[in-house]
């Protein structure tokens, strides 16, 4: 690595309204604390977690560049330049981990083409937790991201993720809209053989965390409210 360069450092938050040292190590702290340029999916959430984190860090220092669906993709490249130019630049998640089922992979992609150090910090990962808590198989899973919103369309990728389940011992997981989520267990519950464990992962970390992995048969008497609630899915047909 050129020494002449910053770094990129992958900053992770906290998974909802919880107190962030709570959950992340004073790691994280520490690098906030020695960061004023920033790239964020959110300038007002971001500022009131800089703020959280660093309180006496003052707001009028900070650069912060926006990372959405709604930022020109060639204009990416340019949020990197103070690290060209040798200063230390933060990728701060909105939830969870950057990059990881979030924003910021291809400002990662760019560091790395331009030999531009990337420090990945450590936090909590919605994804990673709840595989760890759903007792399936942790050696290998895959993320799918969100299926379909058309019923058939989601019903066919249910029936194809359980054959894959089963072929290859794999677990499946996949996250749905929030106030989708009863919807997608009810479906989960129609679509999916009787024995096909399901693990469902809400508020992972906050006070209201429920983590319970049954079958759909059990599913089926024993329901839960996940209604506007953060959740992830896993399925593992054996």
């Amino acid at each position: 690595m050129n020494a002449q360069l910053g770094k990129l450092y992958l900053i992770p938050t906290t998974l909802g309204n919880t107190n962030p040292l709570d959950v992340l190590p004073i790691t994280v702290k520490k690098t906030i604390e020695n960061l004023t340029i920033f790239i964020v999916e959110n300038e007002k959430t971001a500022r009131r977690f800089i703020k959280q984190i660093t309180p006496h860090k003052k707001q009028s220092e900070l650069r912060l560049f926006l990372l959405n669906k709604f930022t020109d993709e060639a204009v990416i490249p340019t949020f990197l330049e103070p690290c060209l130019n040798g200063q230390n630049v933060g990728l701060l998640s909105e939830a969870g981990c950057p990059a990881v089922a979030d924003p910021g992979a291809d400002v990662v992609s760019i560091a790395h083409n331009q030999q531009i150090q990337v420090v990945p910090l450590v936090g909590p990962s919605s994804i990673i937790m709840a595989v760890m808590a759903s007792g399936m198989n942790g050696q290998s899973f895959a993320f799918n991201g969100y299926l379909p919103i058309d019923k058939q369309a989601r019903k066919a990728e249910l029936q194809r993720l359980e054959r894959v389940s089963l072929q290859q011992n794999q677990s499946q997981l996949f996250i749905e809209t929030p106030y989708r989520n009863n919807a997608m267990l009810q479906d989960i519950c129609k679509v999916l053989h009787p024995d096909t464990q399901v693990c469902v992962a809400c508020d992972i970390t906050l006070p209201t965390e429920f983590i319970k992995t049954q079958s759909v048969t059990l599913w089926k008497k024993n329901s839960a409210d996940l209604h506007k609630r953060p959740a992830l899915f896993i399925i593992h047909r054996s």
